[in-house]
């Protein structure tokens, strides 16, 4: 495995996300997108039906919802439960590697929300010294 330049991997593993034709880029890139990342957060809170979960991720549309859904599906990480009821019935939840993402997430997005006084304070003293926005 080839190891880049401050990054030293605990294991030699299979794969490897600074390699450019590493698949598990993909999956990095759905889990830490926006929406991606916005999704698997509120999903950590249980099952949704599609237009809960749309309201819950608030400024989502409809098509990057339903695409973020298949792309976490794809990678294992969502399970989609349509039931046969008229009208049908759609349901979204984690599976257990999703769980297990989603927690080392939600350890992130509650650091962040925890230091947003420390992030706007560097914004606003970046703007001051660089003539930012």
């Amino acid at each position: 495995m080839t190891t880049t330049q401050g990054y030293a991997p605990e294991q030699d593993l299979p794969y490897n996300v600074f390699s450019k034709a590493c698949p598990s880029r993909g999956t990095l890139e759905h889990v830490t997108g926006r929406w991606g990342a916005l999704t698997l957060g509120a999903l950590h809170g249980g099952s949704f039906r599609f237009n809960e979960l749309r309201r819950r991720v608030d400024g989502v549309s409809e098509k990057m919802l339903s695409q973020t859904l298949q792309a976490l599906e794809r990678d294992g990480l969502v399970h989609r439960e349509a039931q046969p009821t008229n009208p049908p019935r759609v349901d979204y939840e984690l599976t257990p590697l999703g769980r297990e993402v989603t927690e080392r997430l939600m350890s992130l997005i509650h650091f962040l929300e925890g230091r947003m006084d420390d992030v706007l304070a560097a914004r606003e003293h970046y703007d001051e010294t660089r003539g930012g926005r």
